[in-house]
């Protein structure tokens, strides 16, 4: 690990058009979690970890994510509300406007790598105007030794400054925050915007369409652990599904938590060297693993805290998508390098607020190219202005707003692989049960574990029909028994004890995936359309 600091390293900017010598380079994390609270821009917590409140953008804004329209993109990239095209022109007027904001101001500088399996690794330069947005791309990246420092020449560069803000009249962006993705530059300009989860999103969108465009390598928004027989599982899902917490699993090696890829070779990598994980109502009892990793070096965003630095993590007053990042080390069972070999199971996460899919079952291929295209989860009431019950919420490969390509590339990709290596599916559903949000209960934590430890320890038996039950309503086989789970949680149905009010709940939900389907159904086979759920209970 590198642990420069500028009085021993330097680096010039020029190249860049920043001309001043205020660069700080490779500053170790002590070094940035120091400047930070020096610059009154954060706080240390009873834990050691640094706090920090990201600004007007607590998440993500998707409708600010453009990428430049040019002969690289212009025939390859999905368009849409997903990929806005932006002009070559307007990017390098952006882009100097940026450059001579950052002239006026000292700079981060920190040289990195994005994935882990050598033969596709990468070289990232990250230049932030703030302290703790460069510790936070060195707890996310991958870290380079001295010795690998000494030769770094950047591939792709990305450029942070969320103090400055876009005219959108003149630069053509819809408001004053941006993201946007130039591959012909290989330039990533993220600004107006304090919230760091902008900076890894933009790497991992460039790697989305790179992977699958030039190498052959499905790239996937989930997690990814491994167990004692070297088989490894993978987890898909939106925020708030359980990725984090149900892959950092101690009887298993965590190969990492949110991006990675699936070689032709059949190997899984994470491209990123940690964790950016939700906090809210985070307990040590409940995830150890994650609580143990919040301590020096770490960066909370956006909790609240009382005078002796205990973090509430039941306090949404800021947001409820508080969150944390670290890096992969503060894990200890963690997978060395972080390369997974064998994918033998996929688990599909949902929160489903309305509590009417099963907490697991087992999906045909069909039903797994649907389910991955669908990319289904709910928004609760609370999480959003105007929310006020359970909303179903799509999207496209459980990950759309970082996919530079048409869904159906990826779901291919990823059927040709379950079928070539033998793969289960499995849809976990991590919502609710005995009713809908408000009226039943969000499924037990230590469920969901038994249900996933027993699906990879072949503890569910083989598919026939003694074993499962096919589900009148979606379609899909959920097994009648499971080691460690009560018979009657593992029937939704049976835990409302009001068959008319789930039927019509269940139908609800099915209307809304045929609903969302429709846009893809054009390009999707009718194998892939008939594994969606059924119509009519039968």
């Amino acid at each position: 690990m590198s642990m420069y600091d500028p009085i021993t390293k330097s680096i010039s900017l020029k190249e860049y058009g920043i001309l001043h010598d205020r660069v700080n380079y490779q500053l170790s994390p002590d070094s940035l979690h120091a400047k930070t609270i020096s610059n009154e821009m954060g706080q240390e917590a009873s834990s050691g970890a640094l706090t920090v409140n990201t600004g007007e953008f607590t998440g993500r804004s998707p409708m600010d994510r453009f990428i430049v329209k040019d002969s690289i993109t212009e025939d390859k990239i999905w368009w849409g509300d997903i990929n806005i095209p932006y002009e070559s022109e307007k990017f390098d007027q952006l882009y100097d406007k940026m450059i001579a904001y950052l002239n006026d101001r000292e700079v981060f500088v920190r040289d990195c790598f994005v994935c882990a399996d050598d033969a596709y690794k990468m070289n990232l330069r990250v230049i932030n105007e703030y302290p703790w947005s460069n510790l936070f791309a060195y707890n996310m990246f991958l870290r380079p030794t001295e010795e690998e420092l000494e030769s770094f020449s950047p591939e792709w560069t990305v450029i942070n400054a969320p103090g400055f803000y876009a005219d959108a009249k003149v630069d053509g962006t819809r408001q004053h925050n941006f993201a946007i993705l130039n591959f012909t530059k290989k330039i990533a300009l993220v600004g107006g915007t304090g919230y760091t989860g902008e900076i890894k999103k933009g790497i991992f969108s460039s790697l989305n369409f790179i992977l699958p465009v030039y190498r052959d390598t499905l790239p996937m928004h989930c997690s990814a652990n491994v167990g004692t027989d070297g088989d490894t599982a993978l987890f898909f899902g939106l925020s708030g599904t359980g990725k984090t917490t149900l892959s950092t699993d101690p009887n298993r090696k965590l190969i990492g938590d949110d991006e990675h890829g699936w070689t032709p070779s059949n190997n899984v990598f994470n491209f990123e060297g940690g964790c950016y994980a939700k906090v809210i109502d985070l307990s040590q009892e409940k995830e150890p693993e994650i609580y143990g990793a919040i301590k020096k070096g770490a960066i909370l965003e956006n909790v609240i805290m009382n005078e002796a630095g205990v973090v509430d993590y039941s306090d949404t007053s800021i947001t409820q998508n508080t969150r944390v990042s670290y890096p992969i080390y503060h894990i200890e069972n963690i997978q060395q390098p972080s390369i997974g070999e064998n994918v033998k199971n996929i688990f599909f996460l949902t929160a489903d607020a309305f509590g009417v899919l099963p907490p697991i079952s087992k999906l045909t291929p069909a039903q797994a190219a649907y389910h991955f295209i669908s990319g289904y989860t709910a928004k609760v009431a609370g999480t959003e202005a105007g929310v006020i019950e359970p909303q179903p919420s799509f999207s496209a490969c459980f990950g759309a707003p970082f996919m530079p390509l048409h869904p159906t590339v990826y779901a291919e990709m990823l059927s040709k692989k379950m079928q070539e290596n033998g793969v289960d599916v499995w849809l976990i559903n991590t919502g609710w049960t005995g009713g809908p949000y408000g009226v039943g209960t969000r499924m037990k934590l230590k469920y969901t574990r038994a249900m996933i430890s027993a699906a990879l320890n072949g503890d569910l038996g083989l598919y026939t029909y003694d074993t499962y039950h096919i589900h009148s309503v979606f379609g899909v086989a959920q097994p009648r028994e499971c080691p460690g789970v009560p018979t009657s949680v593992l029937s939704p149905r049976a835990t409302w004890n009001d068959d008319d009010a789930y039927y019509k709940t269940a139908f609800k939900l099915t209307n809304a995936f045929r609903e969302n389907f429709k846009k893809f159904e054009a390009y999707a086979s009718e194998e892939i359309r008939r594994g969606g759920p059924q119509r009519y209970a039968f």
